[in-house]
This record gives C-alpha cells, sequence and structure tokens, in this order.
C-alpha cells in the first residue's frame, strides 16, 4: 500500500466542481499543492460533465494537478462491455489498480448511490 492519494472524478463530481463545490475545491487544491496527490478525469466522464453543464469540459481540463484520461483500447473495451453510462463505466475503469495506481482510487461523485454495486471505493462529496 502505497501513501499516495488517487482520486478519479465522475461526470457529477465534475460539474460539482463548476458549480463551486467547497470539497472539490479542497481536492483540487490539495492535488495541485501536494506532491502525492492525484485527481483523474476519464475522457467519458468529461464529455458527459460538458453535456450535463456546457463549459465543464474546458474549465476542468484546465485545472492545475488534473489529469485527463483518454480512453484508450483496454479501457474502451471495458467500457463497451458495460450496459450502463459510459461515464460511469470508464471512471470505473481508471480506478482499478495498475501499474501506476497499486492501490487503485477512489471515485469522487455527489451520487454515491448510484455507484451501489461496483467494485470501488467511493468518495462522497455531496454537501
Amino acid at each position: 500500500m502505497t501513501d499516495a492519494m488517487h482520486i478519479v472524478l465522475d461526470d457529477t463530481a465534475m460539474v460539482a466542481a463548476g458549480r463551486g463545490n467547497i470539497l472539490l475545491s479542497r481536492l483540487i487544491h490539495r492535488a495541485h499543492a501536494e506532491a502525492d496527490w492525484f485527481l483523474y478525469a476519464p475522457a467519458c466522464a468529461l464529455v458527459e460533465a460538458d453535456r450535463t453543464r456546457p463549459g465543464t469540459a474546458e474549465h476542468i481540463a484546465a485545472l492545475p494537478g488534473l489529469t485527463v484520461l483518454d480512453l484508450d483500447l483496454s479501457a474502451a473495451l471495458s467500457v463497451a462491455r458495460d450496459t450502463e453510462r459510459w461515464a460511469m463505466a470508464h471512471a470505473a475503469y481508471v480506478a482499478q489498480p495498475n501499474p501506476e495506481r497499486p492501490d487503485g482510487a477512489r471515485v469522487a461523485t455527489t451520487a454515491a448511490d448510484e455507484w451501489k454495486g461496483r467494485p470501488v471505493r467511493i468518495l462522497d462529496v455531496e454537501p
């Protein structure tokens, strides 16, 4: 287990960040200011957030300390197998352990109930 904190923003968290959610503002600040804090925006979730609240994609992509993750082949295959929303499927894929994030990541969301039954750790940022 590492001391690094890896957090994936789902589409609801991205929209909430654009609306000034204080908890997300703090996460964004920590990811910018501290070496072992990392925030990720999966591309599919970024698209869904921008559909919900136009302008969100540009806002999120411009944040320091945040990495936008592309839909590479293995992510695309995982998303294609999911029968739910692409945004959720891509965020869940990114949260799984991998060589860069051996302990996986938490998914920040304002809709924790929608994540029930998925094998991810949730960080509820609903104020």
